[in-house]
Parts: C-alpha cells; structure tokens; sequence
C-alpha cells in the first residue's frame, strides 16, 4: 500500500486533501522524541521519511514552509483503524488469489504461478490494484517478479500507484544499477564498509566471490551472493508463529534516575504480560532487555531461564535484573544517560 497510514487519514479528512502528511510521535515543535511512522508523498518532497527522528522532520517542515510551501500537518497514528483497513484490503486480495504472506499491515506477498504467465500475472494484478481503489480509495504499487527479493524491490520502482514486471530472465541486469542498500539485510553499516572499497551498486559488489562475502559477513555473505544475482528461494509463508512479545518507551527526557526507569520497566513489563497472556501463551524462557543510550547507542542484553517460567513477578525480576548493570559502571561506564527502554519474552509456549 501506498503511503498507508498517511492515506487513510487524508481520505478520511477532507481537510487535508493535498497536504503534506506526517503520522507519528508528537514532534512538540521540534522537541518530540519519537520517529515517523509514514509520510505522504508531498511530505517526502520535503525530505521526510520513515523511521525520522520527528524532531527533524518538524525542522524540514519549517525549512519548507519559510519557502512559502505547506507546513507538514502531523498526526498521530489510529493502528486500530488503520488495522481495520488492512483487513478490507486481504479480503479483496483474497478473492483473487489463494495463497497470500501478509508482510506486514500494508504488504504481502502473492503467490501468482497458477496465472500461467507474467501476462496473466499482469492483468490479475491490474484488476486487485483497481478494485482496492474504488473499493477503498487508495492506491496499491505492485511487483511481478520470479520471487520474493525482485517482487519487493519492482513495487517501489513506480511508486503510487504504481505495477512494475520484471521476468526472470531480467532479474538479474534489473539489480545491477541499483544501490547496494536496495538489497534487504544490507544496512547502514554494510552499506559503509561497501563504501569504504568502492562498492555502490549490485554491480559493484558482484565482484567478491562468495567466499570473500562469507569472510567479510559470516554466513549472511553467502546469501547475499545469492541475492545480488537475483536468486532468492525464500518460500511464502502464510502462517507466521509468534516468536516473541515485547513493549519499547523513549522517554521525553534521558534519564539515570534509578526510580523513574524501574517504575517504566514495570509498566513495560505489565504491558508485555497481559499481551502473552491475551496471545495465548502459556510460558516464556527467554527475557531481553533493550537500552538506548542518549548518543542513540544501543545495547540488548538476554536472560535464558533453566525451567520455563509464566508468572508476571518472574518476567519483571528477570528484567530488572538486566537492566541494573545499565545504572552503574558494569554496562554503563560513563554515565550516559537512558533514551529508552524496551522488555520483550521469547522461548514461548
């Protein structure tokens, strides 16, 4: 979907209509801490993007309205109607085709070989992107690819509103000018140490063997030798299993006080619980803790019980006691102060 959260409220409110939209934490006039969940494509013109800090994007907002332009209207986002949507969204999916990977609450991937050809292909997808828009009045971009890598990378080459086909016989000259970050799993950092040897397009990094890749990133390298040819053999998965539950608060002020983030970590704690509990899950083995350093350094630190465990008061006795070295000199030897926290169970049953 495109642009998902930003174009169901600007549908929903007329008065936004054309506006640049951003949904997100409260930016506070510049002050907010949290990030950009969506922009709309008038906002990105004003360079916002998701995963922002809002701070900036309330900055680039100012910078483009003393230019005359709109000011980004920011929102917070409704998951439960956006949710609601998404829903509507699958069922008009799944009336054309059967076996669907919900991605996410605005992806997924369809399973096309039983059209026949990448024609067939073509039109189905024409008439899902056609009856989403007048059933719901947003767009879709759509991939047609061979697999999952070249489908995912096709659907933002003509964003909205967009259907690009790539065959399999086009996969691989189709990567090859693209950036080296294009591939999923090659981050930022992967992205500067193939900056730091010359490497800035899938062509570019074709040059490194397999083993060289494996040297340089362990048994990722490998995989991504495959990706960079566009083979991806990765199967759709139509039914996920919950591996773990987990809760994460940034905090308005960075802090040390002892008292404040234990007070955070039980409220964190309870929020986790009651979500074990509601999915169905009857124990946890595993507990981590996630801090955020006010310099954005981040640090998760694991607990594995001997017994499986299923009680609140163990969930947060086993967190609390991952999150006192962060308060002292053991894992926090310079005093920084905390951004944020986050507690998350996994090992379930």
């Amino acid at each position: 979907m495109d642009a998902f959260f930003a174009a169901i409220e600007e549908r929903d409110k007329p008065r936004l209509k054309g506006k640049p939209i951003v949904v997100g934490a409260d930016p506070k006039e510049g002050k907010g801490r949290g990030v950009v969940s969506t922009a709309n494509y008038k906002a990105r013109e004003y360079g916002i993007r998701s995963a922002l800090p809002i701070s900036a994007a309330w900055r680039y907002s100012e910078v483009a309205r003393k230019r005359g332009l709109s000011a980004a209207v920011f929102l917070s986002p409704d998951m439960k109607r956006y949710s609601e949507v998404s829903a509507r969204v699958t069922a008009i999916v799944r009336k054309y085709v059967q076996h669907i990977e919900e991605a996410s609450v605005d992806e997924a991937y369809l399973e096309l070989s039983f059209t026949g050809s990448y024609e067939q292909a073509e039109k189905l997808c024409r008439k899902i992107k056609e009856d989403i828009k007048s059933s719901e009045k947003i767009t879709a971009s759509v991939g047609v690819g061979p697999n999952k890598l070249i489908a995912k990378i096709a659907s933002d080459r003509q964003k909205p509103d967009g259907l690009t086909v790539i065959r399999e016989e086009d996969a691989e000259k189709f990567l090859e000018t693209l950036s080296i970050r294009i591939i999923p799993g090659v981050g930022p950092k992967t992205e500067e140490r193939f900056r730091a040897l010359g490497v800035r397009t899938v062509k570019d990094a074709k040059k490194f063997s397999k083993e060289k890749l494996e040297e340089m990133l362990g048994k990722w390298g490998s995989e991504l030798y495959e990706k960079l040819r566009a083979r991806d053999d990765s199967p759709l998965v139509e039914e996920w299993i919950l591996k773990s539950v987990g809760e994460q608060e940034t905090f308005e002020t960075d802090t040390t006080d002892p008292n404040f983030l234990q007070e955070r970590l039980r409220y964190l704690s309870d929020g986790v619980y009651e979500r074990f509990k509601k999915d169905g899950f009857k124990n946890f083995r595993a507990v981590t803790v996630t801090v955020r350093f006010s310099d954005f350094t981040t640090k998760s630190r694991v607990s594995t019980l001997k017994t499986a465990a299923s009680s609140r008061e163990t969930m947060y006795f086993e967190a609390m006691k991952l999150l006192m070295p962060f308060l002292d000199k053991r894992e926090n030897p310079q005093r920084k102060k905390i951004r944020l926290i986050g507690v998350r169970v996994g090992k379930l049953g």
